[in-house]
């Protein structure tokens, strides 16, 4: 027996440690990619006319020109942050207290809104109320949502939230119809009542990820929906669905796990009121219908066999084209407030385009484009922990605040109004 032959050489260890700081070094390497902490923190990209209106709004509403500094570990993460939202919505969410209104629609569907009234008065003193539109498949008591209403609230504003067609769990379809990418018929329903019972009231305009499609549609489609609306701020929307499916294929940035978990949470709404949209029936058609449904793994595939007939759209081409709101933004004559987040890994960096080219070209349009927050996330904290207001809750009421004041101190025929700039034009006829 060979003692030596056992002894370990002085080098090994030597080796074995140097394996080990290389493995932590390459541990530490992914962490610091994959939590982006070299990035910097900056102020929103803006794009913008420089307007008497414009530098009103950048001096007013200091979120828009100050660094949004997420939280220090973990905030630079659009996955993160966005899975945050996803699973929590928000930290620490409050539960402020509404109404639940129900509104018959012409085609048998019961639109529902939930109404919460103000915590005090607005530093203008006017009336004011925020008509908002959630996210896909959301609703009133998403937390999200819930943090949001109780801080505007608190700053004298009545708060209006559409729960989408459908989303609610406990209550039942009474038609054969849920909401839809681009369908502006409950959110007109509630936008028109609100102006029915609050006649001296004027609006301010807030839409969510899909809700942001939704608000700019319904502002595009008529000219009389922008009466008594002050402004509109839009959230994380992507514009065209048309030019998204093609992104939402690919697995840059995770975006096709993305577009699995959505379907699977699509399927799931869809499923839970069958007996609703398919009147109970096993038709060929039907059967057919949900045994690709059943299969789905896909949003576009759900909005091809699904959700394109609620409308009798013939082709997903032609759905996605008439229910995107590209095609009507353009007409939207009020102070409108597009924000997208840099690091959103559901919207394309492709599509962020659309809002930045309609910004400098038109007077009226404000994009922001921060470097991080995700997709409706927007977290700020100093290094683990996020606060319970986000900085998007905080840029909201900010610029909703600073459109109030310029619409005070302006004379009616300068004003955002349109109804009042009418009645302006009439009275000098």
């Amino acid at each position: 027996w060979n003692a030596d032959a056992y002894t370990i050489s002085p080098e090994l260890p030597a080796m074995f440690d140097g394996m080990k700081m290389a493995a932590v070094a390459t541990v530490l390497y992914i962490i610091v990619r994959c939590l982006n902490l070299k990035s910097p923190t900056a102020p929103p990209d803006l794009t913008y006319q420089d307007t008497p209106l414009s530098r009103f709004l950048l001096k007013s509403c200091p979120q828009l020109t100050k660094e949004y500094i997420p939280p220090l570990l973990w905030g630079k993460s659009g996955h993160l942050q966005t899975a945050l939202y996803g699973k929590l919505g928000r930290v620490s969410s409050p539960n402020p207290s509404g109404v639940r209104m129900y509104l018959p629609m012409v085609d048998g569907a019961t639109a529902t809104f939930d109404l919460f009234e103000p915590m005090g008065n607005h530093q203008t003193g006017a009336d004011i109320t925020m008509v908002i539109c959630p996210g896909i498949g959301n609703h009133s008591e998403k937390h999200y949502i819930r943090t949001f209403v109780d801080y505007a609230q608190k700053d004298g504003y009545r708060c209006a939230v559409l729960n989408h067609l459908g989303a609610l769990p406990n209550i039942e379809l009474t038609s054969p119809r849920m909401f839809t990418y681009g369908c502006t018929w409950e959110f007109s329903s509630m936008v028109g009542y609100i102006k029915r019972t609050y006649p001296q009231t004027q609006l301010i305009v807030v839409g969510f990820s899909l809700g942001g499609n939704i608000v700019c549609k319904f502002l595009g489609e008529n000219m009389v929906n922008q009466e008594r609306v002050l402004c509109c701020v839009s959230i994380c929307q992507g514009y065209s669905a048309l030019r998204a499916q093609e992104t939402f294929l690919q697995w840059d940035q995770f975006r096709r796990f993305y577009n699995f978990l959505m379907a699977d949470n699509m399927k799931k709404i869809i499923l839970s009121h069958r007996h609703s949209l398919f009147g109970g029936s096993s038709g060929k058609t039907i059967d057919a219908d949900l045994s690709r449904l059943y299969t789905a793994t896909s949003l576009m595939q759900i909005d091809d066999n699904i959700m394109r007939k609620f409308h009798g759209h013939s082709s997903l081409k032609e759905y996605y084209e008439k229910e995107s709101c590209v095609h009507y933004i353009h007409n939207v004559k009020v102070p409108l407030l597009l924000v997208n987040s840099a690091d959103d890994p559901l919207v394309h960096d492709s599509l962020l385009a659309i809002p930045r080219t309609l910004a400098a070209k038109k007077s009226n349009v404000v994009f922001a484009l921060t470097l991080h927050g995700g997709h409706l996330g927007f977290f700020e904290g100093a290094v683990l922990f996020p606060q319970p207001l986000t900085w998007m809750d905080k840029v909201i009421v900010g610029y909703a605040n600073a459109m109030c004041q310029w619409e005070k101190q302006k004379p009616p025929c300068q004003s955002t109004d349109l109804s009042t700039k009418s009645s302006c034009t009439t009275e000098k006829a």
